[in-house]
């Protein structure tokens, strides 16, 4: 049975025991939904101020919808739309401190006030992104945006 640890220390140190948790949770299992879930529900329960965190994987035509932990979400999302889409199309991480800033924002929650994005390639190919929503103003730093990067990578390391 895995069971998730209280993360302690500095903003780094702390993003390198949740990387090494997401590790031990994903090892050994290739299935993509199943990591993407387990990986939504221990982001959302060990990160503070977030109120959503999940996947959109790429179907060939647009981003859709996948595991998530947090209110109902949008279902599909273009890649030239909104955080999601921009951080897609553009495959540069996407941190906004104010997403009633940004120019075509997609408002799935009303609570949600600032999102960082970050997309899922591997090599060439679009997997889909990982997105994670705070209802507080300039939530995400670089620590978090390196953090989270990290924990990407650790989810498309355990695709086949």
């Amino acid at each position: 049975m895995f069971t998730t640890a209280t993360l302690s220390g500095s903003k780094p140190e702390q993003y390198d025991q949740l990387a090494d948790q997401a590790r031990g949770l994903l090892h050994g299992e290739r299935d993509r939904i199943a990591n993407a879930a387990n990986l939504a529900s221990l982001v959302f329960h060990s990160l503070p101020a977030l109120n959503w965190v999940g996947f959109y994987f790429w179907d060939g035509r647009e981003l859709v919808v996948g595991p998530f932990q947090g209110m109902p979400a949008c279902v599909r999302i273009a890649l030239d739309k909104g955080v999601c889409g921009t951080a897609a199309s553009t495959r540069r991480t996407q941190r906004v401190a104010d997403v009633d800033a940004f120019p075509g924002h997609i408002p799935c929650d009303s609570a949600s006030r600032s999102e960082l994005v970050v997309p899922l390639y591997r090599g060439d190919t679009l997997i889909g992104v990982f997105d994670l929503d705070s209802p507080e103003l300039d939530r995400f730093d670089e620590d978090d945006q390196r953090g989270l990067e990290n924990i990407a990578a650790i989810f498309l390391e355990s695709l086949p």
